[in-house]
């Protein structure tokens, strides 16, 4: 075979989906290619004559929609088969060529005849970015042994008898009598058709007999009133996550009209699959020191890697490992006012970074803050001050190491009233210099894990309405977005750290998701939106419109393969008794999660490119 054939075979070999095609296809179909070339500013795919699958050898292409704006891109490898499709859909965009460009040209029957012959090529045309990113996921995700997983299985699955329930006047007598009868260790109480509260075991035991209260009283006078409920749809894994974040063991269950339908309990849970997240959260509200907290601390990374055996994505883990976080922060906090006494104002401790946006690994390090009453006076600072020293020390004694920054309460900048804490923000977004935009993609990310009387509520709504009317400020925001870029070399390789402890990997983390994690807070904050999780800030950004549904999808789907992957190198990591960390060489992924790493990465730098020509970030990196 000629030479110059045998490379064109080789590329195809290398590209998906040809490298879907048996070995004797791809011998033959170099013959059937031809090779054109188009001047850097050519319309793309051209108009004239038959029309073509092109494939994409050298150059590029950009694609914009009828308004101009950049919508994709199209690199070595990838394939144009517009001019192919089954269907005479309008085209919603316009190509051109961004470099000089070399394309092999498929007549579209012979592409048909492939289709048709090769089920696995022919699946390619067949999905969308976003599909194909959402089946490269769930290829990487590991089925539990047992086949069945809380990933999985719905709650109508899991609920296997009627609820069990009683009124508001039942006396408490009557209440027990009932549990006890049904052996139940909790009971809806209901108005009607109306879930009204629930009473347990352990309300019996501290609300009526430790309390002293006589057992003819209503049950109504013990009960919980405030529930929260989950739909006969929702997965077994996000009850179990709404229990561990709640520190509960039963959650009412609803049916598509509304109607209570069951009870879930933790019990339930375990009938498929170990739920100890749940039970490492009651026993951490149950700790009384820091050393008992820091044992407990210790089985998170036994958590992570259990999650990710499961089949947990790195939406999953985050969740779960945050709850975590999050109730150690509170026992810690507690155990500060049990020695120091009740605060002398009102105050709110905040989290930052992955743990405010509930995604977390395994002990990352901590960033945190105080937000202070304004009622606060200046003899009131040592109180706070010790607060801030004994929670920041016990999350690092628990593994959350100290910030190397030193973004935690105990630095006394970030120990300040609401007045101050508003003109931080304002100075940021009035003046976004270099130090104002590295701290504004902190705090910009901040959560209350306490937060009595919403002060950060109060300060939140004030921020989101300045930052969204000031299109400097989130031009700034969107050019600082576009420095961690996608280690995506000129020919679509991976580009790789070369020399020292990382040598042949790459940083998934801030070449990955940290990438879509900017995007997705300048999405939000363009719109004024209060979600602080990446993936709600996309969905709520496609909502009102400042994203594409379509661009919103396939940032979410490369979001969770991504993180996906990143949460699997951390668990092998972790098995093998290693730190985790956040360098994966391509070595550890097989060839078809290579091609799809790359096809994300191809895609966050789209989405980089179409936000900087929006906001025209030239002018202000």
């Amino acid at each position: 075979m000629d030479i110059e054939l045998i490379e064109i075979q080789e590329f195809l070999a290398s590209h998906p989906p040809f490298d879907q095609l048996p070995e004797e296809t791809l011998e033959r179909l170099p013959k059937r290619l031809s090779v054109r070339y188009f001047r850097r500013g050519t319309d793309f795919p051209p108009e004239d004559g038959e029309p073509y699958l092109y494939i994409l050898r050298k150059g590029a292409v950009e694609l914009r929609d009828l308004e101009g704006e950049l919508v994709g891109k199209l690199a070595e490898g990838d394939l144009c088969d517009i001019h192919c499709r089954d269907t005479q859909e309008e085209i919603g965009y316009r190509g051109n060529t961004a470099e000089d460009t070399l394309v092999y040209a498929l007549p579209c029957p012979e592409l048909t005849q492939l289709r048709q012959e090769h089920a696995a090529f022919a699946e390619h045309f067949e999905q969308s970015i976003s599909n194909r990113l959402r089946k490269a996921l769930d290829v990487v995700i590991e089925t539990p042994s047992s086949g069945v997983g809380l990933m999985t299985v719905k709650v109508r699955d899991m609920i296997n008898r009627a609820p069990i329930v009683t009124t508001p006047d039942t006396s408490i007598r009557e209440a027990a009598k009932i549990m006890s009868e049904h052996h139940v260790s909790s009971l809806l109480i209901m108005e009607g058709e109306r879930l009204d509260g629930m009473i347990t075991d352990r309300d019996l035991r501290n609300r009526c007999v430790a309390a002293g209260l006589p057992t003819d009283r209503p049950v109504r006078e013990i009960m919980t009133s405030e529930l929260t409920a989950v739909d006969m749809e929702t997965l077994g894994f996000q009850a179990l996550i709404t229990m561990t974040r709640l520190n509960v063991h039963h959650l009412p269950v609803l049916d598509d009209d509304g109607r209570v339908a069951g009870l879930l309990s933790s019990t339930d849970l375990t009938r498929f699959q170990s739920a100890n997240s749940v039970y490492l959260v009651g026993d951490i509200h149950r700790a009384d020191s820091v050393e008992t907290l820091a044992q407990i601390s210790a089985k998170v990374a036994e958590l992570q890697v259990h999650l990710v055996t499961a089949g947990a994505t790195s939406k999953h883990v985050g969740q779960a490992v945050s709850a975590i976080t999050d109730a150690i922060t509170l026992r810690l906090i507690e155990l500060a006012e049990a020695d120091l006494g009740a605060p002398p104002v009102p105050y709110a401790w905040l989290v930052g970074g992955s743990q405010a946006r509930r995604e977390q690994s395994s002990h990352s390090d901590q960033d945190n803050a105080l937000l202070i009453s304004d009622l606060a006076k200046p003899e009131h600072d040592p109180y706070f001050a010790a607060l801030a020293k004994f929670v920041n020390d016990g999350l690092n004694a628990c593994g959350f190491i100290y910030c190397p920054g030193d973004v935690m309460a105990s630095n006394p900048k970030w120990r300040q009233p609401l007045r101050i804490w508003h003109k931080y923000f304002v100075n940021w977004i009035l003046k976004p210099e270099p130090m104002a935009l590295m701290l504004s993609s902190v705090f910009f990310d901040l959560r209350p894990v306490v937060d009595p009387v919403n002060l950060f509520g109060e300060l939140q709504e004030r921020v989101l309405e300045r930052s969204r009317t000031n299109r400097i400020f989130i031009a700034y925001m969107a050019a600082n977005a576009l420095k961690n870029r996608p280690p995506l070399g000129f020919f679509r390789n991976i580009v790789l750290i070369h020399g020292g402890d990382h040598d042949h990997t790459f940083d998934i983390k801030h070449r990955g998701t940290v990438p879509i994690i900017d995007l997705a807070r300048v999405y939000s904050l363009s719109a004024g939106l209060s979600e602080t999780n990446t993936i709600d800030r996309l969905h709520a950004a496609a909502e009102c419109g400042a994203l594409s549904k379509d661009g919103a999808a396939n940032l979410i789907d490369a979001f969770e393969f991504i993180g996906t992957l990143r949460m699997r190198h951390q668990a092998r990591q972790l098995r093998q008794q290693q730190k985790a960390d956040n360098f994966l060489s391509p070595d550890e992924l097989s060839p078809l999660e290579r091609g799809h790493l790359k096809e994300a990465f191809l895609l966050i730098n789209t989405m980089q490119e179409s936000l900087g020509q929006r906001h025209q970030t030239g002018r202000f990196a």
